[in-house]
């Protein structure tokens, strides 16, 4: 029987990127979180002399052979398991085949899951609590994996709030923040990431930073981010926490995505996380720094200003968090006159994620 799994998007909760590298690579630190908005990845496998994939999707922009991340993560899956097997991968798409939000990415995990499931090599991975760290072998040996596939695709295997370090695929799970509402704007412009870095690079020429000076910035805003993160679910306090279940207010409205002051606001973290591809994206793309604009709404009168709003990963996509579901609506409204697409999501904790992840 087919096994379905739900393929989650991801945003940046800041970006700091670091000078060119030698080995043609970035380094960078991030906080990766996890969001409602999803894909639907369906796999069909069984066991079988030869290897054969078979891979579909709903949107004709994917690609349906080795260049599919989710094709690869399998391909190497099996050969790292020493089986062989016929498998079918059917891609539901229901997010931007581009835009920052790691949808290919997610879709190579939930093909592995899939997979999985469907030999019997383990039934659907993931916490048991609100910890999920690289002691679990089934998790150690997918890490690995999915590392050679692409740099955002380990985050994926842990789910929540997410510390990326080195390229990205080196992760740590954080604690989580509570539920907060987001609005994903996914203008018709397209930003190339391999021009972003080009612009990226030429910056830090300009500005004379070097692989070593980025590496210093880079280690004090990971222990920043570390630091910050450590105690943003109060002890005892009101919010869903890993729950994933929303607060309501006092009306018994499911309005408020956590409590009253959001751990973003609390712990000071709203406050400086940035995202550096900002630097080198808006000034090629004024109309997504306009869109920023919106989905902050400071300067908007009688709105309530989002908690957070910047670029995700490269772009296109941005996002804001707000802490009721009413403000998130107002900033999808203001998005309208503007002819930008938005999106109305949650953020998602780390055990809602995988507990969520079997779609049925």
């Amino acid at each position: 029987m087919p096994t379905s799994v739900r393929s989650h998007a991801k945003i940046n909760l800041g970006l700091g990127i670091g000078a060119p590298r030698a080995d043609g690579f970035h380094a960078l630190a991030t906080v990766y979180q996890t969001i409602e908005l999803h894909d639907v990845v369906t796999v069909t496998a069984r066991p079988a002399a030869v290897t054969a994939l078979r891979l579909t999707s709903n949107d004709a922009r994917v690609p349906t052979d080795g260049r599919n991340t989710a094709w690869k993560m399998v391909e190497l899956a099996l050969e790292m398991l020493g089986l062989t097997a016929e498998v079918e991968i059917h891609i539901e798409k229901r997010l931007p085949v581009q835009g920052g939000l790691g949808a290919g990415s997610a879709n190579a995990v939930a093909a592995l899951v899939g997979l999985d499931v469907e030999l019997g090599v383990r039934g659907i991975p993931g916490p048991k609590s609100g910890t999920w760290g690289t002691q679990d072998p089934w998790l150690a040996g997918r890490l690995e994996i999915a590392a050679r596939v692409g740099s955002d695709v380990p985050l994926f295997l842990i789910g929540g709030t997410v510390l990326g370090l080195d390229r990205g695929q080196e992760v740590y799970p954080l604690p989580d923040v509570e539920p907060t509402w987001c609005v994903i704007a996914t203008p018709e412009v397209g930003v190339s990431t391999p021009q972003a870095f080009r612009d990226w690079d030429a910056l830090c020429a300009k500005e004379g930073l070097t692989p070593e000076a980025s590496a210093g910035k880079l280690n004090e805003l990971s222990r920043a981010y570390a630091s910050a993160f450590a105690g943003v679910i109060p002890e005892g306090g009101q919010g869903a926490g890993s729950s994933g279940v929303l607060a309501s207010n006092d009306n018994g409205r499911e309005d408020l995505a956590g409590p009253q002051e959001s751990a973003l606001v609390r712990t000071g973290i709203s406050s400086w996380i940035q995202n550096d591809f900002e630097r080198v994206v808006f000034p090629q793309h004024p109309s997504l720094a306009e869109i920023k604009r919106l989905l902050a709404g400071a300067d908007v009168p009688e709105a309530a200003s989002s908690l957070v709003a910047m670029l995700s990963g490269s772009g296109s996509a941005l996002f804001g968090l707000y802490l009721t579901r009413g403000d998130a609506e107002a900033a999808c409204e203001r998005l309208r006159p503007a002819g930008v697409k938005s999106y109305l999501t949650r953020t998602l904790s780390r055990a809602a994620y995988w507990r969520d992840m079997l779609s049925h």
